[in-house]
């Protein structure tokens, strides 16, 4: 299979086999009007399979979700064909309209403009918990 090189864009790279289509969706890329290609199950050594993402635009992306999906990717800047950033993502501190509470009884469920808001409470475990409630975020 070949996958041309993007001029100008953003490869997410490293992540974990078979969470690439859960990132596509949480960025929205199904709206761009640009060459997105999702590539699955990739040979990697460090990783044994991952999956990578090609974004053949000038983009900014969330980096929160990505570190919340998986806090193992990597975001490769890419200029006139030329790699000229790496970033490492890492698990955010908190994640804002990224997840909703599953209370019913939380504040955001009656208050519909108010923000969705979940602080990272146990980094080890990767807990998230809602700011107004304490109740425990599930995937």
């Amino acid at each position: 299979m070949h996958i041309d090189s993007i001029r100008n864009g953003l490869v997410i790279d490293h992540i974990s086999a078979g969470k690439g289509m859960k990132i596509y969706e949480l960025l929205g890329l199904g709206a761009l009007d640009c060459t997105v290609a999702i590539i699955k199950n990739s040979s990697s050594r460090k990783m044994g399979k991952k999956d990578i993402i090609k974004i053949d635009a000038e983009i900014d992306v969330d980096i929160d979700i990505l570190g919340y999906v998986d806090p193992g990717i990597t975001v490769n800047v890419i200029k006139n064909g030329e790699l000229v950033e790496k970033k490492a993502v890492t698990l955010p501190e908190t994640l804002t309209n990224v997840i909703q509470c599953k209370n019913p009884r939380c504040i955001t469920s009656t208050e519909q403009e108010l923000k969705h808001v979940f602080k990272l409470t146990d980094r080890e475990n990767r807990v998230y918990r809602c700011l107004y409630c304490e109740t425990k975020a599930t995937e």
